[in-house]
């Protein structure tokens, strides 16, 4: 620690930070714009000028940029000298002279950096009467909407974009006072974390496209605390309402998870809420005029206490959901809606992680890892916010070297930049077909599944001679197999990454064997599986059947009566299955919020709340359970799905489940019959938690319009809606100050609008929340004696003729069952089709677009063909759950039909 005086009073700072980041730490209103916790410094915008003095004798001192400068023992400051703030709010002004007058209209005001900062320099009024520079606009495709003329040229954007998350289509172009920042012509930004430049420029110039839709200020939206729905990783986001519509989704920091980023399919995917697909009313097929909730609770009872009931569980549902239904139908009756390879995948993966001796890494971690070893994953449609930190991280390892070697502090951005050029940490990829990442790679190479797994096994057995040695590797393979063997022994934090990407589960048994190899040898080695859903983690936790055998169930009568829940099994099984699962089913059941092809096959719909409607917890790939909070309360008669199981259950007597009323209520139960979720009452506070005997409002202080917007409805004020479920309420009314981690509903400090204000809700800039992160690690690796290596022996992948080995393919856009709601994320998923390699192609006597017919598991299929240079000869890849693409259980060989000119296979 060192002593650094500000203004003559002595604080004690962490030595090696800069003198911003100090003061800010401090509680210090400094103002910046160029500068940011992730990204470090480089100076750009002058605005954070301070004196520095040499010591205390010095009374002339010397302006100092305090981004720039580091935090020494003893140095000597001012915030408040007359020159700096003079200096200060003549910088606001250069800057304000081509800024537009603009706060009444622009989509950042209330919510804009650049006006907090030019109120704290006290910058009211404007001297500068002259013509401003304007620019043209740029169209960037669906989700962002760019307005050049607010530019004040701070670079984050180019810096965040380019640097850091690796696009090349958007920068810096023109020079001095007409420096413009954009794409070289009107087009859709290609990186998949373009959304957060929405929250990185300090201005308004890049602003939410899906928000102007239905504009709303910050002020004048209720918000919560909640986790993305989009995939397994679980990053932890605000959502934001008006008038019972979710008008947006931002970043919510957690520095265990995302930080400060998200993904845009996380952060633009929510139109499924407001979706007009949304089943908003009970509906029965018997009885079409039912409509009220007594009349579907005494009809689904009858149905229940009649038959013999099984219930399928989802992966996209809340744990508690989850066990509610667990609960209604009993243990032994309670299915997984999952496909019987994810079954198999998320629950070898939940095995590795508890039985295993290597630890999974939380997403800081990854970015940490100095050596990487990837078996299988398509990160950047996988698990994108992991690919995000894997981009950190290639980039970290040199970078401390480099800062050591040279003695310039690694938050010297630019600099570190310009010495390390190109330099990366080792990273290894070994996939199915080209991915995002390889272009940080050391060396990528693509295989077949098998051929993966026989390079992951043969990695272990270099690094730890006491597995299983593989056989047949060629030449080529032993030199790479030894090469990363060397690299992740010498590295200090090696990390493997594999998952469900290619659909094998011998894949993911290479990467845990390779993990545990180097953990045999002492390596501090973190191992992390991705799994495809938000609550795929939590799902597998619970235990459960196989969505196969629910079918054998039904079909032997062994169960007549199904309830799903929150899940479109269409989507899980052949159609063929599917339409017999549900023809031999007496009477099914749906919860769910979306009408879909399974609704369609349903007795008896009932509606229930989206996330943003629900409270709820959900497990991680990390193993990290995580609390949503209800955003706003639905119409009648929607409600939590775990909500409508419990008093089904009171209609059927069941009281296993009847007693429990309350969302505490329903934690408590299920840590006590699930012991593997002790623990998960302790992710947020209780119902009961008051802070100065106050909730804490999800509504902003300066929150209008709540006792007239109702109006043209009645006349009279409605009371506000009471939430006897978490400590949050639903007025503006409660506590103003920073409450726990888990339960902040949006960040605002006084004079601090922008999302810039969640350093107020720091330890210390960059760090942790006050309190700790959110969220509760519930998987621990055990602590086992012998390692039990899994060590297969694969044969070589070798191609069939007249078939083709098909494997699943995922993007992140269009993939996903709930973010294609949105339209733009729809207008930017791929075009159906099958890819294949340029040879199979050629051999076939096929070109682009091409149909390819072919037959699997007794069903006929025709697909477009894509052709793909660098896959694998012998397999292809099929984007399941792509709108067009008929669900198919890969990975799995197909036997291809006849093309028609020579009348014979291909």
């Amino acid at each position: 620690m060192a002593t650094l005086f500000i203004d003559n009073a002595p604080y004690e700072v962490k030595e090696g930070k800069n003198l911003l980041e100090a003061c800010l730490s401090l509680g210090f209103n400094l103002p910046y714009f160029c500068w940011h916790p992730a990204m470090g410094s480089v100076g750009a915008c002058r605005q954070c000028a301070v004196k520095s003095f040499k010591d205390e004798e010095d009374a002339q001192g010397k302006l100092v940029m305090a981004c720039m400068e580091p935090v020494r023992d003893q140095a000597r400051i001012s915030i408040s000298n007359s020159e700096a703030v003079d200096f200060r709010a003549h910088i606001i002004e250069w800057l304000m002279t081509n800024h537009p007058h603009d706060c009444a209209v622009c989509d950042e005001g209330g919510s804009c950096h650049l006006q907090d900062m030019t109120v704290m320099t006290g910058h009211n009024y404007r001297d500068y009467r002259f013509n401003k520079r304007t620019y043209r606009n740029q169209y960037l495709g669906p989700f962002l909407n760019h307005e050049m003329n607010r530019c004040i040229h701070c670079y984050r954007c180019v810096r965040f974009y380019k640097d850091y998350a690796g696009g090349k289509d958007l920068d810096a172009m023109g020079a001095h006072n007409h420096v413009y920042f954009g794409r070289s012509e009107d087009g859709v930004l290609e990186n998949e974390f373009s959304g957060n430049l929405a929250e990185v420029c300090p201005t308004g110039v890049f602003t939410d496209k899906t928000l102007k839709q239905h504009y709303t200020r910050k002020w004048d939206m209720r918000s919560a605390p909640s986790v993305c729905q989009g995939c397994g990783m679980g990053c932890n986001i605000i959502a934001s309402e008006r008038y019972g519509e979710l008008r947006q989704i931002s970043s919510r920091f957690n520095g265990e998870v995302n930080g400060y980023f998200i993904c845009d399919r996380g952060r633009f995917g929510y139109e499924f809420v407001n979706s007009d697909n949304r089943i908003r009313e009970i509906a029965l097929k018997d009885k079409p005029a039912a409509k009220d909730k007594n009349s579907l609770l005494s009809a689904a009872a009858a149905k229940i206490m009649e038959g013999k009931v099984l219930g399928v569980g989802s992966p996209r549902a809340s744990l508690e959901s989850n066990f509610a239904l667990r609960m209604l139908v009993g243990e032994d009756n309670f299915y997984h809606g999952v496909s019987d390879t994810d079954f198999d995948l998320v629950n070898l993966s939940l095995r590795i992680l508890k039985e295993g001796p290597a630890k999974t890494p939380t997403l800081g971690e990854i970015e940490q890892a100095d050596a990487i070893l990837i078996l299988g994953e398509d990160l950047i449609n996988t698990a994108p916010r992991m690919a995000l930190a894997l981009r950190q991280a290639v980039q970290r390892s040199p970078a401390e070297a480099i800062s050591q070697s040279i003695k310039v502090p690694l938050w010297q951005d630019a600099a570190i930049r310009e010495a390390i050029q190109d330099d990366k940490a080792p990273l290894y990829s070994i996939t199915p077909y080209p991915a995002k990442q390889d272009e940080l790679a050391a060396k990528s190479l693509y295989e077949s599944p098998d051929d993966i797994s026989r390079l992951g096994f043969a990695v272990a057995h270099s690094i730890y001679a006491a597995t299983t040695e593989i056989k047949r590797l060629n030449d080529e393979e032993r030199t790479l197999v030894s090469l990363i063997a060397d690299t992740l022994l010498r590295a200090e934090r090696p990390l493997i990454i594999s998952g469900y990407g290619a659909g094998s589960e011998p894949v993911i048994r290479s990467a845990a064997d390779v993990a545990w190899a180097l953990s045999k040898k002492g390596r501090n080695v973190r191992l992390a599986l991705t799994v495809p859903e938000c609550n795929s983690m939590g799902l597998a936790m619970m235990g459960g059947h196989r969505f196969e055998s629910a079918l054998d169930a039904v079909k032997s009568g062994h169960s007549d009566t199904v309830i799903i829940l929150e899940n479109d099994l269409y989507r899980r099984a052949e159609k063929e299955l599917a339409d017999e699962f549900f023809q031999s089913s007496r009477e099914v059941i749906l919860l769910d919020h979306l009408y879909h092809q399974t609704a369609e096959a349903a007795g008896m719909l009932i509606p229930v709340a989206t996330f943003a409607e629900a409270d709820g917890t959900l497990v991680n790939s990390e193993g990290r359970g995580q609390r949503f909070f209800q955003v706003f309360t639905p119409d009648e008669p929607i409600q939590e799905s775990w909500r409508w199981l419990q008093q089904l259950a009171g209609a059927c007597s069941r009281e296993n489940l009847s007693h429990l009323k309350t969302f505490d209520d329903f934690l408590r139960e299920m840590a006590r019959v699930l012991p593997q979720f002790q623990g998960v009452e302790e992710i947020s506070p209780s119902a009961d938690f008051r802070i100065g005997a106050q909730k804490i409002p999800r509504q902003p202080h300066r929150y209008s319009g709540r006792t007239a917007k109702d109006a043209h409805i009645q006349v009279s004020e409605p009371k506000p809606p009471e939430d006897e479920d978490t400590p949050l309420s639903f007025t503006m009314e409660g506590y103003k100050g920073i409450p726990p981690s888990s339960v902040i509903p949006f960040f605002w400090s006084p004079g601090w609008n922008s999302i810039q204000s969640v350093n107020k809700y720091q330890v210390e800039v960059g760090g942790s929340l006050h309190g700790g992160d959110p969220g509760k690690r519930l998987i621990h690796p055990e602590e086992v004696g012998e390692t039990a290596f899994f060590a297969e022996q694969a044969a070589p992948f070798q191609a069939r003729e007249g078939c083709l080995y098909l494997i699943p393919r995922h993007f992140i856009f269009g993939t996903e069952e709930l973010s294609v709601y949105t339209p733009g994320i729809a207008s930017q998923s791929p075009a159906p089709g099958l890819r294949v390699s340029t040879k199979d192609a050629a051999l076939w006597g096929l070109g682009n677009g091409d149909s390819l017919e072919f037959q699997y598991k007794g069903q006929e299929y025709k697909l477009p063909l894509q052709i793909e240079e660098n896959c694998p000869p012998g397999m292809g890849t099929v984007p399941l759950g792509l709108t067009g693409v008929p669900y198919m259980d890969l990975p799995g060989w197909v036997k291809l039909k006849s093309d028609g000119r020579n009348g014979s296979s291909y």
